[in-house]
């Protein structure tokens, strides 16, 4: 049981002192009824509450893309640098947490999720998901370091990197790829071309698993997953779902 103001604020209809206003006008019914307090108890899957012409719909977990601009870290708080989370609306917050980490001046796709099993899977290298990255690297890149990405490379770990590939879209004196990792060590395709002699002078991840970002979205912009993408992850990684958990 939840109150019905802190239902509707979970549910995206604005801030408490928003809800109670609308409250207060009695646009909001529960269960075909117009309820005015603020305090009433509502069952979050049960009750049907609506609010002017838009049902709210609750669901226990939020799945949000966040196009992670250079200059903020991946993490829920920090004492000295903006996070991943300044960049979301209020409403948006609840309980969200990035599902791994990008370096602070590296961009593209970051899945933020409150949904901590899903996010277990995801990460987890016995499920082995694909993180693709694009980079420009300071170096001439070849067939050569493709071959020593393959094989796994040394960078300063008890273990050797897993298989990763390295694919050349332009090879100069500066360097044009895409990169396929299923790990997430620290800095870790920073560190693989500083392992063969190159050095990343920009980084952006463009998929994870079967999420691709979406390119319409500016750096520092975010939307919440379709059902669709909900479903993708959650059957990449054997996840069994009741419900799309889609939040309104």
């Amino acid at each position: 049981m939840m109150r019905l103001d802190k239902f509707l604020c979970e549910t995206g209809f604005g801030t408490r002192s928003q809800v109670k206003s609308l409250l207060k006008k009695g646009l909001v019914q529960v269960n075909g009824e117009t309820v005015k307090r603020p305090e009433q108890k509502v069952e979050e899957t049960k009750d049907q509450v609506v609010c002017g012409d838009r049902e709210a719909v609750y669901a226990p977990f939020l799945y949000l893309m966040l196009h992670k601009p250079a200059g903020v870290v991946s993490a829920t708080e920090d004492a000295r640098e903006r996070t991943v989370l300044d960049l979301l609306e209020p409403k948006d917050r609840r309980d969200v947490f990035p599902v791994g980490r990008l370096d602070k001046d590296t961009e593209g796709l970051l899945l933020l999720t409150s949904d901590g099993e899903l996010a277990h899977r995801l990460l987890s290298p016995k499920k082995h998901v694909d993180k693709i990255y694009y980079a420009r690297v300071a170096g001439q890149v070849t067939p050569k370091e493709a071959e020593q990405f393959r094989e796994g490379l040394e960078i300063g770990e008890k273990e050797p990197t897993l298989p990763a590939e390295l694919e050349i879209v332009e090879s100069g004196e500066i360097s044009e790829v895409l990169v396929t990792i299923q790990e997430g060590k620290f800095h870790q395709v920073k560190r693989m071309f500083e392992a063969v002699g190159c050095r990343v002078i920009y980084l952006k991840r463009l998929c994870m698993g079967s999420l691709s970002l979406d390119e319409t979205l500016q750096a520092g912009a975010y939307r919440q997953l379709t059902d669709e993408e909900i479903q993708a992850l959650k059957d990449l990684t054997g996840l069994v779902s009741e419900s799309s958990g889609r939040r309104n």
